[in-house]
């Protein structure tokens, strides 16, 4: 079949790290100004739209050939753009995306990255971003630029100079602005058709590690759901907006008249004050001012430490990046982020970040909801006492499901726990979910061997309920004390003496768990050692194959480590693996090291991700509209009188053909807009 690679260069007003590819398309300036490309093996050509050429019709027709595979490094951007441009629909299935097999073999995201961390011969010109802010953003007008909003290429610059054609100094400017402008033009076409060779070489290099079909037909959906979008209350957005502003204006004038400050919301000017009235101060974070509020006794230092709090709270970023991501037609898409986790494969959010809104705790919210949407501030002030904090928890309202529609939202349940059970063997914990369901009682039970029917609420044996939770989230990858603070255990009730107390009783309890962590750590270091196929339990399967060490999951995906080494671990006397990847802390490309329960977590994780993703086949497959997920959890669209939310969590749950045994459920909602 017949590879055409395109990388373009555009043009809009818009901001498209803030808005997004598609509301990006959506401005009146945009434009497409160089497009570089490349079939199969030839060398590579550009058109540079920007000085009047014109795309050849037969590219113009491979573009929708369903016999011609486009390949680009991020093709979201290149499908959506050239879409806007050509006004033709750009078929997902009919695309490659060279970025989303980068990341399935645990390289970095970007084009740079990727061909640095191959040591390809072929490199990203450094020149690109300088350039790209030249020609591709409009610019602040001055002397230099001819006073000029946008750096025009060099054809409509040379127009201009011709048409003043005279021998004044003013003239002089514009030739010389006109020949920097037509070098820096000519660079920026060799760095666009530079990109294009460097995806290709790119590609070459992992073909030899094929993509599963499977994600591809997962991309697809992915690129379909994030065309399709979700709506969005514009109103609520904008009213949300409008309120903070309000409510913020209101406590900072409140707060300079108790302090005298110029600017109370400034950390060092209110730590002065609160000094200078007797109150100690360290720092002035969330948790900080609480204690200090517990501390004081003087009514006007607590109002302003309490005016603090309520400044401080960043409630509307949210609403902000909405109405910046909102389309002419008041839906936001592109909220989606294919292998967003590098090391699992599960999805990211993008510009809203859906996957980190706040949850909703007031039980008044439709009444917040309608009181904001109809902009009367006073009223939500006199109802809620903490504004920023309701408008906080409105955020998930604002997305709406489409006119004469509603939402059906399916999550699955406790799909961690269950498929760790599954993997290990651990046959009480499945037993648990396949009858009651209760697994933080069941856990307790067994952990403190209290009879089960006493965990129940109203008996004092409840509150053992608490700590089986908090193990069973915290313990199941390893986790100690450490991972038991990390999850609030200590804020959750629970004393520092008792915690590895808990630890102990978890791991006595899930004792093929704990073996788990064992098996995998151990045919991980054997694989990349003797290099050779390890197989564990529900056909896990660990190789070493160029450079990397791959594991198998059951759906047949693989999950990929770079460069993996066998070190000695100093602390304990052991073999640890190491491998290269992106650093959480300053996201550089590094070497990481894991451990058994690490590799159990990307493991748990990648299974989990690819049960999500069978059941949004299956939901497409039926008609279905999904909107946007989260985490284990599925948002549709879904006009009224179209299915049910007892079909959708049935189709969620249905077995798995490479999970047998492994026991799914799902429950949800149907709603008039998104909670939690």
């Amino acid at each position: 079949m017949k590879i055409l690679a395109i990388d373009i260069e555009t043009y809009s007003s818009k901001d498209i790290t803030k808005c997004g590819v598609y509301a990006y398309t959506e401005a009146e300036d945009f434009d497409i100004l160089l497009f570089a490309y490349a079939y199969d093996k030839e060398s590579v050509e550009i058109i540079d739209l920007a000085s009047g050429e014109k795309l050849p019709q037969n590219i113009i027709d491979d573009l929708t050939n369903e016999e011609v595979i486009k390949t680009a490094f991020n093709a979201n951007f290149e499908r959506t753009c050239l879409s806007k441009y050509l006004d033709r629909k750009m078929e997902p299935n009919q695309w490659r995306c060279t970025a989303v097999h980068a990341l399935e073999l645990g390289l970095p995201g970007s084009l740079d990255k990727v061909s640095k961390s191959l040591n390809l011969k072929e490199e990203k010109m450094g020149e690109g971003k300088s350039l790209i802010r030249y020609f591709c953003m409009p610019s602040k007008p001055t002397k230099a630029n001819g006073f000029k909003y946008r750096n025009i290429p060099i054809f409509n610059v040379k127009n201009e100079s011709e048409a003043i054609e005279n021998t004044t100094e003013d003239s002089k400017a514009s030739k010389s602005r006109s020949s920097i402008i037509e070098e820096k033009w000519n660079t920026f076409k060799a760095y666009c058709k530079r990109d294009v060779e460097v995806e290709r070489a790119i590609r070459n290099k992992l073909n030899n590690f094929k993509v599963h079909k499977r994600e591809w037909k997962l991309w697809n959906l992915d690129q379909k759901i994030n065309d399709y979008g979700v709506r969005v209350d514009k109103a609520l957005v904008y009213n949300a907006i409008k309120c903070d502003s309000t409510y913020r204006e209101k406590r900072l004038e409140e707060a300079k008249n108790l302090t005298g400050l110029q600017n109370p919301n400034s950390p060092e000017q209110l730590k002065e004050w609160l000094e200078s009235n007797g109150v100690k101060v360290e720092s002035l974070t969330k948790e900080s001012v609480k204690e200090l509020l517990e501390k004081v006794e003087d009514e006007r230092i607590k109002r302003v430490l309490h005016l603090r709090l309520s400044l401080s709270k960043t409630s509307v970023k949210k609403y902000e990046a909405m109405k910046k991501a909102m389309g002419k037609d008041e839906r936001v898409r592109g909220l989606m982020k294919f292998y967003g986790a590098n090391r699992t494969g599960r999805w990211s959010g993008k510009l809203v970040q859906t996957q980190n809104l706040p949850r909703n705790n007031i039980d008044n919210l439709d009444e917040g909801r309608e009181i904001l949407k109809a902009g009367d501030f006073e009223m939500l002030e006199l109802l809620f006492e903490n504004v920023p904090e309701v408008l906080s928890q409105i955020i998930r309202t604002a997305f709406i499901p489409s006119h004469n529609s509603r939402f059906i939202v399916s999550d699955f349940s406790a799909i961690e726990a269950r498929v760790i059970a599954w993997l290990a063997g651990e046959t009480w914990v499945l037993d648990a979910f396949k009858s009651h369901g209760k697994i933080y009682e069941m856990t307790a039970s067994k952990m403190f061997r209290v009879p089960l029917y006493k965990i129940e609420k109203g008996n004092p044996e409840y509150s053992l309920r608490q700590k089986g939770k908090i193990a069973t989230l915290a313990c199941g990858y390893q986790g100690s004390v450490g991972a038991l603070k990390a999850m609030g255990a200590l804020k959750m009730g629970l004393y520092e003496d008792e915690l590895l107390s808990i630890v102990t009783s978890w791991r006595k309890s899930n004792p093929k768990i704990v073996n788990l962590w064992r098996k995998v750590e151990k045919a991980a270091i054997k694989s990349v050692e003797e290099d050779k196929k390890v197989k564990i339990q529900q056909n896990i399967e660990f190789s070493y194959t160029g450079g990397i060490l791959f594991v198998k999951l059951p759906s047949g995906r693989k999950l990929s480590y770079v460069r993996p080494r066998i070190e000695l671990d100093y602390r304990f006397n052991t073999k640890k693996l190491t491998y290269e990847g992106v650093k959480q802390v300053n996201k550089k490309w590094g070497r990481l090291e894991t451990y058994g329960g690490k590799l159990t977590e990307n493991i748990v994780q990648a299974i989990a991700r690819d049960c999500l993703g069978e059941a949004m086949l299956r939901l497409d497959k039926r008609g279905y509209k999904i909107v946007f997920h989260v985490h284990d959890e599925i948002i549709l669209d879904c006009p009224k009188g179209f299915g049910s939310l007892d079909e959708v969590n049935k189709i969620m749950a249905e077995p798995i053909d490479w999970a047998k045994g492994l026991p799914l459920k799902a429950d949800g909602f149907e709603g008039k807009y998104y909670r939690k």
